[in-house]
């Protein structure tokens, strides 16, 4: 049985996409592919049992049954680190990972293990990503963004903690390249892995459309109010603007898919808004939602018009900035209904990581 572990420089480097991508990939050479996220921070609640989200995700699109407790066994709920503190059971915790691990790889040829964060997080309960590496036996892949100093620099941190675990690094997926420094940053990271001895594994492009959240998501993660529009929730984010100016210049800002954050009581804006509509589609407007900030509520008639746009409108009693900061930090993640997104994901790893120098690493 082949097995890896996909760790990763820091949080949302991209273990998930990266992890979704080889499964899929892999699913056409292997019969039997597995997957396993041994200690995750966010979790669902699915038939009483908490798991995480990414074990549900690759259960959901990769069509992997092993089982979604197996799949997830240690979530780290609030108040689990403290409890631990108290009360260390380090074996308790090794056993859970060790026996859903034996379950889940049983008669598998392949297994995908995915970490949390980097090479250290878990430490403080004694089960640091390095430690699991080493609990199950597995060779690592270190997922690390775009760049030429910072990501090398945190590689090679994370690298010397595996290694004291005796952990051996297969190699590096540098992630989130832009397009136009790719020659430069995939021929220079190259040369500076080669040096601390580390192999190259891939170099994937920044593609935004993985970034952009639906106006579904930005509901699921807020305490934003929906007005209307919820047939329309899947409306994508690809560009944010504050209407805070005058309505005949902010017209020329809108482009596709722009959400519009303004006040309720901005009327000129919200009409304006919605006077543009598509090139290629001029029966769908080009702003994909709006928020409708300060917890004003337009009056009758404008809502109206709201209702009739075919958009989804959510309302806040937050101020602009807060609204705009709060959309600006969301982590988008994958989920199952997002088709398009995961097809693209599955041909970015195809086309950038060289895969069959994992399984000869393996």
């Amino acid at each position: 049985m082949k097995k890896v572990f996909i760790a990763a420089t820091k949080q949302n480097d991209g273990k998930t996409t990266v992890s979704l991508g080889l499964i899929s990939n892999f699913q056409n050479i292997f019969k039997k592919v597995a997957f396993i996220k041994p200690i995750g921070q966010r979790y669902l609640e699915e038939e009483g049992l908490k798991i995480d989200e990414d074990s549900w995700l690759i259960e959901e699109v990769c069509g992997i049954k092993c089982g979604l407790k197996d799949m997830s066994p240690i979530a780290v709920e609030k108040g689990f680190t403290e409890k631990y503190l108290d009360r260390p059971d380090k074996r308790s915790i090794t056993r859970e990972i060790k026996e859903a691990f034996r379950r889940v790889s049983k008669g598998q040829d392949m297994v995908i293990i995915e970490g949390t964060g980097h090479a250290g997080v878990g430490s403080v309960f004694d089960h640091s990503n390095a430690t699991v590496a080493k609990l199950i036996g597995a060779k690592v892949i270190i997922i690390s963004s775009g760049g030429i100093g910072r990501p090398i620099d945190e590689i090679v941190l994370n690298k010397a903690l595996l290694e004291k675990e005796g952990v051996k690094v297969l190699g590096v997926i540098v992630n989130k390249v832009l397009p136009e420094k790719f020659d430069k940053i995939s021929r220079l990271v190259r040369k500076g892995l080669m040096r601390k001895g580390i192999d190259l594994l891939g170099i994937i492009p920044y593609t935004p459309m993985l970034s952009d959240p639906t106006i579904e998501q930005i509901l699921e993660e807020t305490d934003f109010e929906l007005l209307c529009g919820k047939d329309y929730l899947e409306n994508s984010v690809s560009h944010v603007m504050i209407g805070a100016m005058e309505p005949h210049n902010a017209i020329k800002s809108i482009v596709d898919d722009t959400l519009l954050i303004t006040p309720g009581d901005r009327e000129d804006m919200i009409i304006a808004a919605l006077g543009r509509r598509r090139q290629d589609n001029d029966k769908r407007l080009k702003v994909s939602g709006m928020i409708l900030s300060c917890g004003i509520i337009p009056d009758e008639s404008i809502m109206d018009l709201l209702n009739q746009a075919q958009i989804p409108v959510l309302s806040t009693k937050c101020d602009t900035y807060t609204v705009t900061s709060r959309v600006h930090d969301l982590t988008v993640k994958l989920r199952p209904q997002d088709t398009n997104k995961i097809k693209t994901v599955v041909k970015l790893i195809k086309d950038n990581v060289d895969l069959n120098k994992i399984l000869k690493g393996i």
